[in-house]
């Protein structure tokens, strides 16, 4: 956990008023967090802190790419990151997260670690289907011998024409209205 001390914020010794951080996330970041699933990125983080005498109010930009597995293809592709938001940190003698984007840390504290935020906010900014982005022209960029692959096995719907168990008509009727 040694290399993720560049993550840490010494807010302790700072006068009041903004401080600006710039941190560059690459693959050491995420292979020393045991938790993720991205293995590599290069991202820039700045960091603009307000330091206030009660709390601390941090403006997180965070911009780069991450290497994550298509799951259409299952090829490597980048994904990119551009991320913006606030992180709150009020002192108490009870340290914990109060809201996600508000935590509490002990008087005695002197330093924030920001890692686990940083993470936490380029897999947020991952959309939940992971495929290779399309081209200029709207085609998709997967991996083309997969993708012919894939439509050796797919399965073809029913013609109208086909007898159909009408439960299934009900059914379907059923999910219909109770989606209006």
């Amino acid at each position: 956990m040694g290399s993720l001390s560049k993550y840490r914020i010494v807010y302790q010794g700072l006068s009041q008023g903004v401080h600006e951080f710039d941190i560059d996330v690459d693959n050491s970041f995420f292979e020393n967090l045991e938790y993720s699933d991205i293995k590599k990125g290069n991202l820039k983080v700045n960091i603009v802190l307000h330091k206030k005498s009660s709390f601390l109010e941090l403006d997180f930009q965070i911009n780069g790419n991450v290497e994550l597995l298509c799951d259409r293809c299952l090829d490597e592709y980048n994904q990119v990151i551009d991320y913006e938001g606030k992180l709150f940190v009020k002192f108490s003698e009870s340290a914990g997260d109060l809201a996600e984007n508000i935590i509490c840390l002990l008087p005695s504290e002197h330093e924030l670690d920001v890692s686990h935020y940083i993470y936490e906010s380029i897999s947020l900014s991952i959309p939940l289907k992971r495929v290779h982005p399309d081209d200029e022209n709207g085609e998709t960029t997967c991996n083309p011998e997969m993708l012919k692959n894939l439509d050796n096995y797919k399965i073809e719907e029913p013609t109208e024409d086909e007898n159909i168990d009408p439960r299934w008509n009900d059914l379907k009727n059923l999910m219909a209205k109770n989606n209006n």
